[in-house]
């Protein structure tokens, strides 16, 4: 065989191991956020301040989904994982892809057959989890597994080289997690799971996500850790103590704790293998804005806990918010550090709020790295209610976005008949500022339950000690309404924007929606979306800019204006000093330069990209992808694709 032949067949050969991915290099980001720590960091370089604006879309991949739940509205969230030259993603039925990474084609799904007929209290699934059994051998059925919990309650287990499910896992690959969580009955599914699991030696951990808001006995928000290889139930933690034994169990009144529910951990968990731990952000006790059922605190809900994997066992927790009626679950997760401080480095873990307050802790023992303090916040609940007369407040980073009172002085609008209007919402609703209790006549939230960070949480780039966020800063009003008015409220066509829930066992029903003027804008004042970095080192605001533009949200003679918008989703930094983010409610993905926030590469998206992107390398090559199926709630374009990026 002559040289000329050799060579062919070698670059033949070549270009097939590229075309199945053999060069993929999985620590780049096998795990939900790049890591068990959720730091969402890539730690490549190849994309870098120099050269990003020559990224180029390089595959765009469908997954079939828009067609099959566009009747349901599923939300194309994921942040896929890369294993074993393979990237793995879920869709929000919970359909399992595996895709090659450098050409974007399918290799297999797995689907769980969701009745799409079913209504869901969520929408969403953002990923799945790995596993590679260390009593197995590479070749044996199972010995890479793919985990995904669904919304309609299950945990499932597949093989992570053909989609086939783990028969020794559950029942054919399948645990039923809503058994012992008291299923409450309603119609479709209301005890759901959107986040993965995370998986620490053979313990496998997750938590829920409840519809929290109709009710005061709802489904128990347990978390749960079972062996990864058979589905056994190991232990469970629910964070409403249900007996005496818990040292949180006094800070409840004992009838209340047996009927009380949710406190769920419905955000991504993250752990330290090191120590054993996972890192559990929980929500509110049910019902979001009424608290006269569940007098006190609410300890261990709107917590951070960390428990020991092994045993379920709390090892500290630190609560954020106090007796929680404003839907201020911890929603995003828990991002593990090593923290450069005075000479120090310190093992941390950052969380972030919907308050718009980064709180940072000692990942070990839980003691406060930036000093907290107690600050009184406003009294004057509606009859019944047993407000917290403090909240904590963090002395440093200070606070993202406007705590502030808001009256018709603050109002805001794009012609005059609109300002006048939120002018006049604003002089009829309770506003003194964070932490103003729901009312009869209405309250404005500031900052919103869908603001602040949200899911889409904190990147953190280990090498400059940055942390940055993608925060949406806009309010809504909360209104209670008296329960023999209630069914009349709803029925009427006064608020037709408004969400309507009957919160039943209450002596109110409420309903909510976002304060917007008749053009549909905030009324409150712009940016309404920022990007910010904190120099967590000190807890200093670096820079923060205005992210995102109203182009996919008004008409086109319209001007293109740089307002800053609301968003969902988060950031990704790069080694490569730049950001990735999309999240806003325009159908891009912007690439900035970390040490200022300038823009400095943007790529125009099929639909909203409201997820959060990842990296890997792939064929010597680094790649950007980003999910952007758009979130019909939030009003932007819908779709299933998945979008990957690359020099050429």
């Amino acid at each position: 065989m002559n040289i000329r032949v050799c060579a062919v067949l070698a670059g033949m050969f070549l270009e097939s191991l590229a075309s199945v991915g053999l060069y993929a290099n999985e620590a780049d980001w096998s795990h939900y956020g790049g890591s068990e720590k959720g730091l969402q960091h890539s730690p490549l370089s190849h994309i870098n301040k120099a050269n990003v604006h020559e990224l180029r879309e390089v595959w765009r991949y469908r997954t079939g989904e828009l067609s099959q739940g566009a009747r349901s509205g599923y939300s194309f969230q994921t942040n896929p994982i890369l294993v074993r030259s393979t990237l793995y993603l879920s869709t929000g039925s919970g359909i399992i892809i595996a895709l090659d990474p450098v050409l974007g084609t399918e290799k297999w799904r797995h689907d769980p057959e969701l009745d799409r007929s079913q209504s869901t209290s969520e929408t969403a699934n953002r990923g799945v989890s790995s596993w590679i059994d260390p009593k197995a051998q590479d070749g044996d059925a199972c010995y890479h597994r793919i985990y995904i919990g669904t919304l309609d309650s299950r945990l499932i287990s597949v093989d992570g080289s053909n989609g086939k499910p783990c028969a020794d896992f559950g029942v054919n690959g399948e645990v039923d997690l809503s058994k012992d969580v008291r299923l409450v009955d309603r119609g479709g599914y209301h005890y759901s799971v959107t986040s993965p699991p995370v998986i620490v030696g053979d313990t496998l951990v997750t938590g829920s996500s409840i519809g929290d808001n109709s009710a005061v006995e709802l489904e128990r928000g347990i978390v749960r850790g079972f062996n990864a290889r058979t589905g056994v139930l190991l232990w469970s933690f629910d964070p409403i103590p249900r007996n005496e034994s818990d040292p949180a169990f006094a800070n409840w009144n004992p009838e209340e704790a047996k009927k009380n529910g949710a406190a769920n951990a419905w955000a991504p968990l993250s752990a330290d293998s090191e120590l054993g731990l996972v890192y559990v952000p929980t929500g509110s006790a049910s019902p979001d804005f009424y608290g006269g059922e569940r007098e006190g605190d609410n300890l261990y809900a709107n917590s951070l806990v960390a428990l020991e994997v092994k045993t379920g066992a709390v090892r500290w927790h630190q609560q954020l918010v106090h007796h929680d009626v404003w839907d201020y679950d911890l929603p995003s997760q828990p991002t593990l550090v090593e923290l450069e401080r005075d000479g120090t480095t310190i093992p941390a873990v950052i969380q972030a709020t919907k308050t718009g307050l980064i709180f940072t802790f000692n990942r070990v023992n839980g003691v406060p790295i930036f000093d907290i303090e107690e600050r009184p916040v406003p009294q004057g609940g509606v009859p019944g209610e047993h407000l917290s007369k403090t909240q904590p407040f963090p002395l440093a980073p200070p606070p993202l976005l406007s705590h502030a009172r808001l009256g018709s002085e603050d109002a805001w609008g794009m012609l005059l008949f609109d300002k006048w209007n939120c002018a006049k919402q604003f002089g009829e609703l309770r506003s003194e500022g964070i932490y103003t209790p729901p009312s009869l006549e209405g309250t404005i939230m500031l900052p919103s339950y869908i603001g602040g960070v949200n899911w889409g949480g904190v990147a953190f780039n280990p090498e400059k000690q940055i942390a940055v966020v993608r925060v949406t800063e806009a309010a809504n009003v909360i209104q209670l309404i008296k329960r023999e008015d209630f069914l009349r409220e709803a029925a009427s066509d006064k608020h037709p924007e408004s969400q309507y829930t009957a919160q039943s066992g209450t002596p109110y029903g409420m309903r909510r929606e976002l304060l917007t003027s008749p053009l549909g804008t905030p009324c409150t004042k712009p940016p309404w979306g920022w990007i910010k970095a904190i120099d967590m080192t000190q807890g200093n605001i670096l820079w923060q800019v205005p992210h995102g533009t109203i182009e996919d949200l008004v008409p086109a003679p319209i001007p293109n204006l740089a307002l800053g918008i609301p968003g969902i989703g988060g950031p990704m930094t790069t080694a490569g000093d730049l950001i990735f983010v999309a999240a806003a409610l325009d159908n891009y993905l912007r690439a900035l330069d970390i040490s200022t926030g300038k823009e400095l590469w943007k790529g125009r998206l099929p639909a909203g990209g409201q997820a959060t992107p990842m990296s890997y390398t792939a064929n010597n090559k680094q790649y950007v992808v980003i999910a952007a199926g758009g979130h019909q709630g939030a009003g932007t374009t819908m779709g299933d694709y998945l979008v990957a990026y690359a020099l050429e």
